[in-house]
Protein backbone atom coordinates (compact mmCIF):
# COMPACT_ATOMS: atom_id res chain seq x y z
CA UNK A 1 0.00 0.00 0.00
CA UNK A 2 1.42 3.50 -0.93
CA UNK A 3 0.87 6.19 1.77
CA UNK A 4 1.16 9.56 0.58
CA UNK A 5 1.87 12.72 3.16
CA UNK A 6 1.89 16.07 2.44
CA UNK A 7 3.90 18.57 5.48
CA UNK A 8 4.08 21.75 5.20
CA UNK A 9 7.17 23.52 6.14
CA UNK A 10 8.61 26.96 6.48
CA UNK A 11 10.95 28.56 4.09
CA UNK A 12 14.08 28.70 6.24
CA UNK A 13 16.35 31.20 4.83
CA UNK A 14 20.21 30.58 6.11
CA UNK A 15 22.23 33.48 7.04
CA UNK A 16 24.92 34.16 4.70
CA UNK A 17 28.68 35.28 6.27
CA UNK A 18 29.39 38.40 4.53
CA UNK A 19 31.98 38.89 2.66
CA UNK A 20 31.61 41.36 -0.08
CA UNK A 21 30.54 44.93 1.80
CA UNK A 22 29.26 47.98 -0.09
CA UNK A 23 28.49 51.34 2.17
CA UNK A 24 25.81 54.21 0.64
CA UNK A 25 26.36 57.54 1.44
CA UNK A 26 22.64 59.47 1.21
CA UNK A 27 23.08 62.11 -1.59
CA UNK A 28 19.63 64.66 -1.43
CA UNK A 29 19.89 65.01 -5.83
CA UNK A 30 21.07 61.91 -6.63
CA UNK A 31 19.85 59.07 -3.99
CA UNK A 32 23.51 57.84 -2.85
CA UNK A 33 27.06 57.80 -3.69
CA UNK A 34 28.31 54.03 -3.41
CA UNK A 35 31.43 52.87 -2.23
CA UNK A 36 32.49 50.80 -4.86
CA UNK A 37 30.36 51.00 -7.74
CA UNK A 38 28.76 54.07 -9.75
CA UNK A 39 26.82 56.89 -8.08
CA UNK A 40 22.74 56.06 -8.37
CA UNK A 41 22.17 59.35 -10.38
CA UNK A 42 18.37 59.67 -9.62
CA UNK A 43 16.69 61.02 -12.63
CA UNK A 44 14.77 63.70 -10.51
CA UNK A 45 11.49 62.61 -11.80
CA UNK A 46 9.37 64.94 -9.74
CA UNK A 47 11.17 68.27 -11.02
CA UNK A 48 11.21 66.75 -14.29
CA UNK A 49 7.66 66.91 -14.43
CA UNK A 50 6.68 69.82 -12.60
CA UNK A 51 6.05 72.50 -15.15
CA UNK A 52 3.85 70.02 -16.74
CA UNK A 53 2.46 69.42 -13.18
CA UNK A 54 2.27 73.09 -12.10
CA UNK A 55 -0.07 73.87 -15.53
CA UNK A 56 -2.41 71.05 -15.20
CA UNK A 57 -2.85 72.53 -11.39
CA UNK A 58 -3.46 76.12 -12.86
CA UNK A 59 -6.02 74.01 -15.43
CA UNK A 60 -7.86 72.74 -12.34
CA UNK A 61 -8.32 75.99 -10.48
CA UNK A 62 -9.61 77.35 -13.37
CA UNK A 63 -12.56 74.84 -13.74
CA UNK A 64 -16.02 75.22 -11.95
CA UNK A 65 -16.63 73.14 -9.04
CA UNK A 66 -18.58 70.15 -9.30
CA UNK A 67 -18.43 70.53 -13.34
CA UNK A 68 -17.72 68.02 -15.39
CA UNK A 69 -14.97 69.13 -17.34
CA UNK A 70 -13.07 70.14 -13.55
CA UNK A 71 -13.60 66.38 -13.18
CA UNK A 72 -11.63 65.57 -15.68
CA UNK A 73 -9.01 67.82 -15.41
CA UNK A 74 -8.92 66.54 -11.46
CA UNK A 75 -8.20 63.25 -13.67
CA UNK A 76 -5.37 64.02 -15.76
CA UNK A 77 -3.59 65.92 -12.69
CA UNK A 78 -3.87 62.27 -11.02
CA UNK A 79 -2.49 60.19 -13.87
CA UNK A 80 0.67 62.44 -14.00
CA UNK A 81 1.31 62.22 -10.28
CA UNK A 82 0.79 58.29 -10.85
CA UNK A 83 3.33 58.43 -13.52
CA UNK A 84 6.17 60.43 -11.37
CA UNK A 85 5.55 57.83 -8.43
CA UNK A 86 5.80 54.81 -10.68
CA UNK A 87 8.97 55.80 -12.56
CA UNK A 88 10.41 56.07 -9.22
CA UNK A 89 9.37 53.05 -7.68
CA UNK A 90 10.21 51.15 -10.76
CA UNK A 91 13.85 53.47 -10.62
CA UNK A 92 13.99 52.31 -7.10
CA UNK A 93 13.33 48.76 -7.06
CA UNK A 94 15.89 47.83 -9.93
CA UNK A 95 18.49 49.52 -8.25
CA UNK A 96 17.90 48.03 -5.12
CA UNK A 97 17.73 44.50 -6.75
CA UNK A 98 21.05 45.12 -8.54
CA UNK A 99 22.70 45.68 -5.30
CA UNK A 100 21.06 43.06 -3.41
CA UNK A 101 22.45 40.74 -6.04
CA UNK A 102 26.19 41.95 -5.96
CA UNK A 103 27.04 42.39 -2.30
CA UNK A 104 26.12 40.43 1.11
CA UNK A 105 26.12 43.38 3.14
CA UNK A 106 25.40 47.17 2.69
CA UNK A 107 25.89 49.72 5.07
CA UNK A 108 23.97 52.95 5.26
CA UNK A 109 23.70 56.11 7.75
CA UNK A 110 20.85 55.54 10.22
CA UNK A 111 19.31 58.91 9.39
CA UNK A 112 16.03 60.77 9.30
CA UNK A 113 15.25 62.00 6.20
CA UNK A 114 12.03 63.48 7.78
CA UNK A 115 14.28 65.90 9.59
CA UNK A 116 15.71 66.80 6.98
CA UNK A 117 12.75 67.58 4.59
CA UNK A 118 11.86 69.83 7.34
CA UNK A 119 13.00 73.43 6.54
CA UNK A 120 15.37 74.86 9.18
CA UNK A 121 14.87 78.83 10.76
CA UNK A 122 15.61 81.32 7.88
CA UNK A 123 15.99 78.46 4.96
CA UNK A 124 18.69 77.29 6.25
CA UNK A 125 19.28 73.20 5.03
CA UNK A 126 16.44 72.91 3.59
CA UNK A 127 16.18 69.99 1.21
CA UNK A 128 12.46 69.24 1.78
CA UNK A 129 11.68 68.82 -2.34
CA UNK A 130 15.24 66.67 -3.22
CA UNK A 131 14.35 64.76 -0.08
CA UNK A 132 10.63 64.09 -1.35
CA UNK A 133 11.51 63.22 -4.69
CA UNK A 134 14.48 60.83 -4.32
CA UNK A 135 12.57 58.16 -2.10
CA UNK A 136 15.19 57.53 0.20
CA UNK A 137 13.06 55.75 2.82
CA UNK A 138 11.52 53.50 0.24
CA UNK A 139 14.49 52.93 -1.04
CA UNK A 140 15.97 51.33 1.73
CA UNK A 141 12.93 49.96 2.83
CA UNK A 142 13.51 47.94 -0.50
CA UNK A 143 17.46 47.18 -0.33
CA UNK A 144 16.08 45.83 2.99
CA UNK A 145 13.72 43.44 1.87
CA UNK A 146 15.20 42.31 -1.05
CA UNK A 147 18.80 41.47 0.79
CA UNK A 148 16.47 39.50 4.13
CA UNK A 149 15.33 37.11 0.77
CA UNK A 150 18.44 35.94 0.45
CA UNK A 151 20.37 36.11 3.85
CA UNK A 152 22.08 38.85 3.66
CA UNK A 153 22.15 41.92 5.86
CA UNK A 154 21.42 46.01 5.64
CA UNK A 155 23.21 47.94 8.33
CA UNK A 156 22.60 50.93 9.89
CA UNK A 157 25.38 53.18 11.04
CA UNK A 158 24.72 55.52 13.67
CA UNK A 159 23.78 58.94 12.87
CA UNK A 160 26.91 60.37 14.86
CA UNK A 161 29.28 58.38 13.21
CA UNK A 162 31.66 61.28 11.33
CA UNK A 163 31.72 59.35 7.88
CA UNK A 164 32.12 62.81 6.00
CA UNK A 165 35.37 63.76 9.13
CA UNK A 166 37.39 60.84 8.33
CA UNK A 167 40.46 59.93 5.82
CA UNK A 168 39.39 56.43 4.94
CA UNK A 169 43.31 56.05 4.03
CA UNK A 170 44.79 57.01 7.71
CA UNK A 171 41.82 57.32 9.78
CA UNK A 172 42.73 61.25 10.63
CA UNK A 173 39.59 62.97 11.31
CA UNK A 174 38.92 66.66 9.48
CA UNK A 175 36.38 68.73 11.67
CA UNK A 176 36.32 71.28 8.92
CA UNK A 177 34.45 68.74 7.07
CA UNK A 178 31.32 69.74 9.06
CA UNK A 179 31.05 72.34 7.01
CA UNK A 180 27.96 70.93 3.93
CA UNK A 181 30.04 73.23 1.48
CA UNK A 182 33.24 71.23 1.69
CA UNK A 183 33.14 69.16 -1.23
CA UNK A 184 36.45 68.10 -1.64
CA UNK A 185 39.48 68.07 0.45
CA UNK A 186 43.31 67.11 0.94
CA UNK A 187 44.25 65.20 4.25
CA UNK A 188 46.84 67.03 6.73
CA UNK A 189 48.00 63.50 8.00
CA UNK A 190 48.83 61.47 4.44
CA UNK A 191 47.96 63.69 2.41
CA UNK A 192 45.67 61.98 -0.10
CA UNK A 193 42.71 63.78 -1.71
CA UNK A 194 39.07 62.84 -0.68
CA UNK A 195 35.77 63.44 -2.62
CA UNK A 196 33.61 64.34 0.62
CA UNK A 197 31.13 61.74 -0.44
CA UNK A 198 33.04 59.10 -1.95
CA UNK A 199 34.75 59.03 0.53
CA UNK A 200 31.90 59.09 3.24
CA UNK A 201 30.57 55.71 1.36
CA UNK A 202 33.96 54.34 1.83
CA UNK A 203 33.87 55.09 5.75
CA UNK A 204 30.23 53.41 5.58
CA UNK A 205 31.42 50.36 4.28
CA UNK A 206 33.99 49.84 6.53
CA UNK A 207 32.46 50.55 9.51
CA UNK A 208 29.66 47.86 8.60
CA UNK A 209 32.50 45.57 7.95
CA UNK A 210 33.91 46.37 11.62
CA UNK A 211 29.85 45.85 12.89
CA UNK A 212 29.46 42.53 10.97
CA UNK A 213 32.41 40.94 12.49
Amino acid sequence: MDISMLVEYENQILPVIPKTFLGLDFAMHGLYVASDEEDAKYPDFLRTAEKRLAKAQRKLSNKQKGSHNREKQRLRVAILYEKVANQRRDFLHKKARYLADRYDAIGIEDISVKAMAKRKKGGKFSFGKSVTDNGWNMFTNMLEYKLAWQGKQLIKIDKWYPSSQLCHVCGYQNHETKDLSVREWDCPKCGSHHNRDKNAAINIREEARRISA
